[in-house]
C-alpha cells in the first residue's frame, strides 16, 4: 500500500467508524472530495446522509459550517450581507457560512430556486459576488448536499443548472440488517461524530487534489469517455443528454478514483464504475407521460443500458 492509500485509508476508516455498512458510499465521498467536486446525497430521512457529511468533515482539521434549508432562507443568509457602520461611516461585509472549507446544504431542496441559486457561483468558481465585490473562498473548497426524495412534502426540484453544479450523484440506501443491529447497539451516531477526531488536514487535502490531477489517462480513454457523453445525446430514452461539462467532470471524478484505488493511471472500470454516479442527474428522460421528471430510478437504468451498448477499450 503506498503512503497516499494509506492517508486516505485513514479517511475512510475514521468516516466508516460511524457510517457503518455503507463503503462504496464513504469512497464515494472521499473520490468527489479529492476531484474537487460537490456532493449530492438524497433519500428519505433518517438514513445517515446528515451524518455522512458531519463526519466526513470531523475527519478533516477545516473549517465546517451547516446550513438548514427552509422554505423561507434568503440568499444572504448563505452568501453573507453587507451592513452600514453609523461609528466609521463605512460598508462592512458579514460573511456567511459559505465561507467555509466544507459547507454542509442540509435539505437543499426544501429552498426556494431563488435561495439555491446563490450557491451557483461559489460551486462553479470558488468565489462570491455581494454588492459588485467578489471574494474569493478558501481552498479546499467542498460543497455536500441533501435532498429528500422529490415527491417529499415542501421539496422544491432543483434546476438543471444547480444539479449540474454536483459531480456526483448518490443515495443512502437503508442499512443492511446487520449493519443496522451495529447501529442500534453502538449508542447515538450524533456523539459517535462529536467524538471524531480530524485524520487530514488542509495541505493534506491540497496534496491529496494535486495527486489527482497528475494521474496519466490514456487517449483510448478520452475516447471512451466521448462515446458515452455522445451515447446519451443520441439515446431516444433521453431528451436531455450530457453536456462537455459533464465529460470533463467524469474525466476529473475517474483520475481522482485511480488514485484512491493507489494507481497513477486510469483504467476503464474507473470511467464505468462512476459514469452512473456522475451521469445519471444530468440527464433528462422522455415521459410517457408528457412530463419530466428526474430520479437516480429513472436515469441510473438508461446510463447503465448506454455504457452496455459503448465498447469497452482494451
Amino acid at each position: 500500500m503506498t503512503p497516499t492509500q494509506e492517508v486516505i485509508r485513514r479517511l475512510q476508516h475514521n468516516i466508516g467508524s460511524v457510517i457503518i455498512g455503507k463503503p462504496e458510499t464513504i469512497e464515494l465521498a472521499v473520490i468527489c472530495l479529492i476531484a474537487r467536486g460537490h456532493l449530492l446525497i438524497e433519500d428519505v430521512p433518517g438514513v445517515g446522509k446528515s451524518s455522512l457529511a458531519a463526519s466526513l468533515a470531523r475527519s478533516l482539521n477545516l473549517e465546517f459550517r451547516r446550513v438548514q434549508f427552509t422554505n423561507d432562507i434568503l440568499p444572504s443568509d448563505i452568501v453573507g450581507v453587507t451592513i452600514y457602520n453609523q461609528k466609521e461611516h463605512t460598508f462592512h461585509f458579514n460573511k456567511g457560512p459559505i465561507f467555509a472549507n466544507v459547507v454542509l446544504a442540509d435539505e437543499i431542496n426544501r429552498a426556494s430556486p431563488r435561495t439555491q441559486s446563490a450557491l451557483l457561483e461559489a460551486m462553479n468558481e470558488g468565489q462570491v459576488t455581494v454588492d459588485t465585490r467578489t471574494y474569493e473562498l478558501e481552498h479546499p473548497f467542498f460543497v455536500i448536499a441533501t435532498q429528500n426524495p422529490i415527491d417529499s412534502h415542501g421539496a422544491h426540484p432543483l434546476p438543471e443548472s444547480q444539479l449540474d453544479r454536483f459531480m456526483m450523484y448518490v443515495s443512502m440506501g437503508y442499512p443492511a440488517q446487520e449493519d443496522e443491529r451495529q447501529l442500534l447497539t453502538q449508542g447515538s451516531p450524533t456523539h459517535n461524530i462529536r467524538t471524531l477526531q480530524p485524520v487530514l488536514d488542509r495541505e493534506d487535502v491540497l496534496d491529496l487534489q494535486q495527486q489527482a490531477d497528475g494521474v496519466h489517462m490514456e487517449p483510448v480513454l478520452v475516447d471512451y469517455i466521448l462515446q458515452i457523453i455522445t451515447a446519451t445525446r443520441e439515446s431516444p430514452h433521453l431528451q436531455l443528454g450530457i453536456s462537455p461539462r459533464g465529460g470533463l467532470i467524469l474525466q476529473q471524478a475517474a483520475r481522482a478514483r485511480a488514485l484512491v484505488h493507489g494507481r497513477d493511471y486510469c483504467l476503464p472500470d474507473d470511467i464505468k464504475q462512476l459514469a452512473a454516479h456522475v451521469l445519471c442527474h444530468r440527464v433528462l428522460p422522455h415521459s410517457r407521460h408528457g412530463t419530466s421528471k428526474r430520479t437516480v430510478g429513472d436515469t441510473a437504468p438508461i446510463i447503465h443500458d448506454l455504457l452496455e451498448q459503448v465498447s469497452v477499450p482494451v
